[in-house]
């Protein structure tokens, strides 16, 4: 009976640190997944504004823009 009890224990230990490294390594994937999208809202910000500007007339950086020349 002892014997039986100690490998179920040992089986479970091993699914417990099996689970335990599946947690950690999704853990490390969803930093990398939310920095990922950081970036990307960053960016989308950046094209909303410049999108804005176009919009509203303004060369980057807030100054009018110029007419390109007739010709």
């Amino acid at each position: 009976m002892k014997q039986r009890l100690e490998e179920r224990m040992k089986q479970l230990q091993a699914e417990y640190d099996a689970g335990q490294k599946v947690v950690a390594d999704l853990d490390t994937r969803r930093q990398g997944v939310a920095s990922t999208l950081l970036r990307i809202e960053g960016a989308m910000q950046v094209l909303r504004e410049m999108l804005e500007q176009e919009r509203s007339g303004e060369a980057p950086g807030g100054a009018a823009a110029e007419a390109p020349p007739a010709g």
